[in-house]
């Protein structure tokens, strides 16, 4: 089932982009619209701190919103240390390649 789209474009896109990459968008809750969770919630994460962060439904600057979302997404431990062993792979079997 399709959740229910941000009322600001700007938050909207930037959770597309936590789509992207694996988080998980709830709806709902007391004070804020929802909340994003990181897909791999492990405990090198951070002590949890980027684990769950919590989305404003009326921020007071929505294009800060929409970075902070971003940069919680882009800056995971977790993905950063898969994407760095991912590119040391392909460059080591690169460098086997080459005569």
């Amino acid at each position: 089932m399709a959740r229910k789209p941000h009322p600001k474009k700007e938050v909207e896109d930037a959770l597309r982009h936590a789509e992207d990459h694996g988080w998980r968008v709830s709806v709902g809750g007391s004070h804020a619209w929802g909340k994003i969770y990181c897909p791999y919630d492990d405990e090198t994460c951070r002590c949890g701190e980027f684990c769950i962060t919590s989305i404003w439904s009326t921020p007071k600057n929505v294009g800060n919103e929409a970075r902070k979302i971003k940069r919680v997404v882009d800056n995971c431990t977790t993905r950063k240390a898969e994407t760095e062993a991912r590119a040391e792979a392909e460059r080591a079997e690169a460098q086997e390649r080459e005569p």
